[in-house]
């Protein structure tokens, strides 16, 4: 049967409005929503009184695990409990584990002990002459105080041009520095002479070692020196030394020719290899210079005011 045309849109109407419900279950079905996720009960807020935490279920002991059955270590099913119970400690474990300790039977090194080192034996060549040089010490005490026996020279075309010796007395006032005083005696240049002496001797900062000396004689002249060296490792046994040695006088003294102020100043580089901590070869070179009227009574002697050596020798103590 044909429709008439105007009820078209009526039946129209009442088809759609009767599959609505059919499609919105459908879409409800396929893309269903997700639950709303409740936030957890910080500690702010359970502080402000906005929730109550939840309570806190501790975990349950860990039983007999197979691996642990396995090893013969538990019984499966059973707590996982040491087999013996640990008892408190009490003073006598205490006493146990930390006794009063005695030095009756430890051997100590000995209160005072004494060495002999030379810190350079050594011969050089400056070009126009050559020769021999050496400077050692001898010394006996503790830590606290010493005796030192010094001697330093040099030897020039077979000859001795010069030759002291010092007795020091060294008391440490400081972990790193001593105080010394003594006598000295001059054996070459001129003829010999015997001098006071005072200062101080011990390692600056950056393990410098240096000394400053000054010599009192009984004519009133004074004498000041200063000595500073450092050990360069480049290894455990390859080590370079830098050296530096000034001499001030207060006057002159054309007998021994030195004059008033700076007199004269030696740098040196030497580099040692210690075959043993005792015994060390090494090569080096050593620049002296004379100043003032120390220079002028060289020259007057047909001396360089200058001279560059190439130096080589063996450091050793025993």
């Amino acid at each position: 049967m044909t429709m008439p045309s105007r009820l078209l849109p009526g039946a129209l109407l009442l088809s759609f409005a009767c599959a609505m419900p059919a499609w919105a279950q459908h879409s409800h079905t396929g893309h269903a929503a997700k639950p709303e996720t409740v936030p957890a009960c910080s500690p702010q807020h359970a502080a402000m009184g906005h929730c109550t935490p939840a309570p806190v279920t501790p975990a349950p002991a860990r039983g007999c695990t197979p691996e642990h059955a396995a090893m013969g270590h538990c019984t499966p099913g059973a707590p996982l409990l040491p087999r013996e119970p640990i008892p408190p400690v009490t003073e006598a474990d205490r006493a146990a584990a930390f006794p009063v300790l005695s030095h009756a039977g430890m051997d100590h090194g000995p209160a005072a002990y004494w060495r002999v080192k030379f810190n350079r034996f050594e011969a050089w060549d400056g070009g126009e002459a050559s020769g021999q040089a050496w400077e050692g010490s001898a010394s006996f005490g503790g830590d606290v105080q010493r005796v030192w026996l010094r001697s330093s020279g040099e030897r020039e075309a077979g000859r001795t041009t010069s030759s002291n010796v010092e007795l020091r007395y060294a008391r440490a006032v400081t972990r790193w520095w001593d105080v010394v005083a003594g006598v000295r005696q001059d054996v070459r240049p001129a003829d010999a002479r015997t001098r006071a002496m005072v200062g101080v001797q011990g390692i600056a900062p950056y393990l410098f070692e240096v000394s400053a000396v000054a010599y009192v004689g009984d004519d009133g002249d004074l004498v000041a020196t200063l000595e500073a060296d450092y050990d360069l490792r480049f290894s455990n046994r390859l080590i370079l030394q830098p050296m530096l040695e000034v001499a001030l006088n207060a006057k002159d003294d054309p007998v021994r020719g030195t004059g008033s102020g700076l007199s004269k100043a030696e740098a040196g580089l030497r580099l040692r290899y210690e075959v043993t901590r005792r015994f060390a070869p090494y090569v080096g070179i050593a620049h002296e210079r004379s100043f003032g009227r120390t220079a002028r009574y060289h020259a007057a002697e047909g001396e360089a005011s200058r001279e560059t050596r190439v130096v080589a020798g063996v450091r050793f103590w025993f």
